[in-house]
């Protein structure tokens, strides 16, 4: 009995090791399996991205829609290219932002200046554009030179962006960088606090004007070119130059088309100076 309890004790050791490497070896083929799977599995790649700001007539949001100009001519080029990339509206600093740090970003409207050339890639112009300074007509001191408008006694701009940055540069000493957005310039303006303003282009100041039913005539523009540039489209510098000759190309036959001159005249309604 003694010898017949002992082979059944060593027969059920036997039995549970067999088992027990049994178990090992399926997990391990198992975790082999999953370690093969994600391997096969491809990473995601970043996705290329359209940022844009708010800036009016060219791009901005209507009625929780984004549209403009610009807009317009960006999903014209996607409509030819086939593309279908997400397009973000974003606070304009944080747009900058995005494009300077974020991989495949493409952004509009830009003023592709000497500073930002080789910084990205760029494909326009979509339009050329300058920027004056207005005053309200029935002014008590109308301004018609250069001289008269580094000594006005206030100029509002936006508080951040290229034009404060270039009136700077310039030695205007009397700004007043207090607007974060361009309808707050022309409501100072017509309210009296304020004298002169700096940031739109005759397009922006045409819908401003229509936005705020301003009357034709009640705004007069100053006389001196503050900036003139054309507006671009700009590609983060990795994105491949395939994608950039096919957004150049796709431009260009929406130029020829006449298309992208009829995008421009639904925005360039001009209004009384």
């Amino acid at each position: 009995m003694a010898y017949n309890e002992f082979a059944l004790l060593i027969r059920s050791n036997l039995d549970l090791r067999t088992a027990h490497k049994a178990e090992h070896v399926k997990h391990s083929t198992l975790t082999a399996a999953l370690f093969c799977l994600l391997l096969s599995t491809p990473v995601k790649a970043e996705q290329y991205q359209v940022v844009t700001e708010e800036w009016a007539p060219y791009n901005y949001q209507e009625n929780n829609k984004l549209t403009g100009m610009a807009t317009e001519i960006v999903r014209g080029i996607m409509t030819l290219t086939g593309d279908d990339f997400e397009v973000v509206l974003l606070p304009s600093m944080r747009s900058a932002r995005t494009l300077k740090t974020r991989p495949k970003t493409i952004m509009y409207s830009l003023f592709r200046t000497t500073e930002r050339e080789p910084l990205y890639k760029w494909v326009g112009p979509i339009i050329e554009e300058s920027i004056y300074p207005y005053q309200l007509s029935n002014a008590q001191q109308p301004v018609n030179s250069l001289e008269q408008l580094l000594h006005a006694p206030r100029i509002t701009t936006r508080h951040a962006g290229l034009i404060p940055d270039i009136l700077q540069s310039r030695g205007f000493n009397n700004l007043e960088k207090s607007a974060t957005e361009s309808l707050q310039l022309y409501r100072m303006l017509l309210a009296g606090r304020t004298d002169i303003i700096i940031g739109d282009t005759s397009a922006g100041v045409a819908y401003y004007s229509r936005q705020l039913e301003i009357a034709p005539g009640t705004l007069r523009r100053i006389p001196i070119e503050i900036y003139r540039s054309s507006l671009y489209i700009a590609f983060s510098r990795d994105c491949d130059d395939e994608l950039v000759g096919a957004w150049a190309n796709a431009l260009d036959q929406l130029r020829r088309s006449g298309e992208l001159e009829r995008i421009q005249g639904r925005y360039n309604q001009p209004i009384g100076q």
